[in-house]
This record gives structure tokens, sequence and C-alpha cells, in this order.
């Protein structure tokens, strides 16, 4: 029987079929306008509901999953990077396809296609809410309509982000695994490319050095590497304020040494809705539906979980706020801009397309911005962990 069990490994998640999944912080962008790609400004730890069962509320015991810290309308993006083998992957918005805009599925479909095709989308910034582009995921409390859930059922019950994969089926798959076997024995049989950086041969999810993504021990991307998803420098904390985490994706302890653990109650819930639009396209499968399997190989509900609730169920400090927009651009700091020639865009649907931004519920956004200036924005391409438990949802 297949293994369907979800695991975390450091901060990224990893579903069965060599699916791996981080959420990356980012700076949040206007409103109005298009934009190219905004950068990585490091990951949000992930934990597992599990660990702290005696201190969330009875239907995230009931969900399980994990959870991430986020403040209001702070944005994020999901990378991709890391995937192994052919995936379809369904990314949901409180249980709404951020692909589709339609209801939560258990299985892909087409017409529209409810599901992101790995490893070829490197990263989902947004919902597919325009020709080319996406509109950037925020996060905003539940039960003032602005999420996506809100504003496409009329209802907010979900919250959070579901994510649910799928391999390619038994046949397929076997065929894919042959043709990469022959594609490495042809690779090992050329001579050795000659000269300083010769790039090393892979499969999916092998660096180019330099590009996004480069590797570096523990599969995070490389901060000097200057690439979408490479660690930025983050907000200091406020005077007065507990130090964050020691090290990206480190495990504390369940909770701070000789702190009482606090009992559960019900936790501010957070939603994902949606801000500026920058360019990105998601791309079209080109494979048949058949080439799919019917069951998903894993799934996972992701809690967003508000920096004072962090605090109290896990005792660690959130992440600092993140920095701001115009200083990151006034520093010269890169924005990023993705296209693949071989890939086809998929349209965006009538529900995704009407899904209005937070900031029609929450009011203008008044931090300063400063678009990037010319030749600031970069060009890009032409070990097992802990279990996650699934729950009822």
């Amino acid at each position: 029987m297949a293994d369907t069990t979800v695991r975390i490994d450091g901060n990224t998640l990893r579903l069965p079929g060599g699916v791996a999944v981080r959420f990356i912080r980012t700076l949040r962008l206007p409103e109005t306008g298009t934009h190219p790609l905004p950068p990585g400004l490091g990951e949000f730890p992930v934990r597992r509901i599990a660990d702290y069962a005696d201190r969330v509320p009875e239907e995230w015991r009931a969900r399980g999953g994990v959870m991430l810290p986020v403040y209001l309308r702070e944005a994020m993006w999901l990378s991709f990077a890391g995937t192994s083998e052919p995936a379809a992957l369904q990314v949901g918005v409180g249980k709404v396809c951020a692909v589709s805009g339609r209801p939560w599925s258990d299985r892909p479909a087409r017409g529209p296609q409810n599901y992101v095709v790995l490893p070829r989308q490197p990263w989902l910034d947004g919902i597919n809410s325009g020709t080319g582009t996406v509109r950037q995921f925020v996060a905003v409390p539940l039960g003032l309509g602005a999420t996506v859930e809100g504003q496409v059922t009329g209802e907010e019950v979900w919250g959070g982000v579901q994510l649910q994969s799928f391999a390619l089926n038994d046949r397929e798959l076997a065929r894919w695994r042959a043709e990469e076997r022959e594609r490495a024995e042809r690779t090992r049989s050329m001579p050795p490319p000659s000269g300083y950086g010769a790039a090393v041969p892979g499969g999916y999810g092998a660096a180019s050095p330099g590009g996004y993504g480069a590797a570096v021990p523990g599969g995070l991307p490389a901060a000097a590497s200057g690439g979408y998803g490479a660690a930025m420098p983050m907000a200091a904390p406020a005077p007065g304020a507990a130090p964050a985490p020691s090290a990206p994706g480190s495990a504390p302890a369940p909770a701070a040494a000789g702190a009482p653990a606090s009992p559960p109650r019900a936790a501010a819930a957070m939603g994902l809705g949606v801000g500026g639009s920058m360019r990105q396209e998601v791309y079209q499968d080109d494979r048949p539906l058949s080439d799919w399997s019917e069951k998903p190989a894993g799934r996972v509900f992701v809690h967003l979980v508000t920096p004072p609730e962090w605090r109290r169920i896990t005792g660690e400090a959130a992440p600092p706020s993140p920095v701001d927009r115009a200083a990151y651009t006034r520093a010269g700091l890169p924005w990023f801009d993705y296209f693949d020639q071989d890939a086809e865009d998929l349209a965006p649907t009538d529900t995704l397309q009407s899904v209005k931004p937070v900031g029609d519920w929450l009011g203008d956004d008044h931090a300063p911005w400063q678009p990037p200036a010319p030749g600031q924005t970069q060009q890009l391409k032409d070990a097992p962990g802990r279990p996650v438990a699934d729950g009822d949802w």
C-alpha cells in the first residue's frame, strides 16, 4: 500500500511522490498596477498541530496538519523547489481552488484545470485571476468577508491553505522513471564538462549555479545566489521584543521552559485574501488527465495563526514583521521576472477574476511605494522528516 504520509523536513512540507512545498515571506504589493515578482524574505516556520494538541482548538486537532504564523496583511508565496518527480498539486485557500476558483475536489480535473503541474510550476504567488498574472496571497482574519473563500462561497468556514498531491499513475510513472534512467546514463557516458563551475548532472530539482533555488546543505535556496526565493535581510525586532528562533527550521520544545501549558481556546482564525497583481503564469498541463492517479498521494491542512496566538501555543516568538517595501527598493535589492517559452498559460476563470483585494475591506494601504528602478528586475529562466497527521476536512 502506498505511503500517504506528509512529513516536515525543517520548514519544508514533503508530500508523497517527491512534492516539496515551502511558504515564503515576501513584500506586499500595491493593489493597483501590475508588478514584477517580489523577493523572498525567508521561510515561515512550520510546526505540527499534533505537537501542541493540548493548546489548539478542537477543530484544529480534528483537521490535523500544520500551522504557521502570519501577520495581518502579510503576503506569502509557495515555493515548489526540490520537487523530485512529476505531480499534480491542488492548492486550496479556504477550500477554494486557487487555480480554478471551484470548490475543493478529491481528484484532478480539467475544464477548468484545478491544479498546478510540478516541477514545471516553480512557485505560486497568488490566485490565477488574470491573463499571465496572479493576485498576491495576503493574510486576513475570517469574519470580514475579505478572504477568497468568503467572496467565492459567501461563507468563511475553513480558512488556511490546503494542499493535495497526485502522482502519475503506475504506468506513466514507470515510463517516466525509465526515461530518467536512460537520460542519466547518457549523461554519464558523455565526457565530463571542463572549466570552473561546470553544471552537475541532475534531474528535476537540480540547481543551476547562481539561479533560482541554488542548492545548499538542507535543500534551502542560497541567499548569495540572488535567485528568486533567496533569503533577504529582515526587519529588526522592536525594542524589547523576544528574540526570533535561532535558526530556520529548528524544532523548538513544544513550550517555553518552565511555562505552564495554556488551555485550548478559540484561536483567531486567518485565511487568504488577495492583494496586488504580478506577472506570473499558471501553466497548463500538457499531459492527458488520464496520466494522473485518481487518488491523492497525500494531503495536508495548513492553519494560519496570528503572531500572539503562535507565541501562546508554541512558546516561540513569531518572525519580525516584514521589511518596508520602499526601503527594500531604495536599497537596490532585486525583483524578478520569470518566463517559460515552452509552457502555455492557463486562462483565468470568471470566479477568481471577480475577487476583490483586501483593501476594499481593510481600507487603503498608506505604506509608501517606490517601484523598482530600471535594471533592478532580474529575468529568471527562459531526507525524511517527522510525519504530519491528517484529519477530517
